[in-house]
């Protein structure tokens, strides 16, 4: 048992993590960033939490370019194959699910 208050964690570098539970091949991970994160694919689905900040989230369905403006309490699901890019306005911890060793 343990209480984890994420508004008060703070990583060393950006994207840094604390590791929250690791559930039947699924990690749950709480990050730190102020920059963004790069295009890329996860090796599976990843559920993406704001906790606190603002998060736009890029993303490419059907060969074009989108984004979504997510603040605290919303929830990015990327399904298989869907390409992403998280850039933070400022500071901003997230909860990221996904299959361990994702990238």
């Amino acid at each position: 048992m343990r209480i984890v208050r994420g508004r008060e964690f703070v990583a060393d570098r950006a994207w840094g993590a604390l590791p929250i539970a690791r559930m039947r091949g699924i990690t749950t991970r709480l990050h730190w960033t102020d920059r963004p994160y790069r295009w890329h694919v996860n090796d599976g689905e990843e559920v993406f939490v704001v906790l606190d900040g603002v998060v736009e989230m890029r993303y490419r369905e059907d060969g074009r370019e989108h984004a979504a403006v997510l603040h605290a309490g919303d929830i990015f699901h990327a399904g298989v194959g869907t390409e992403h890019a998280a850039h933070p306005r400022g500071a901003a911890r997230v909860l990221v699910i996904e299959t361990e060793g994702s990238v």
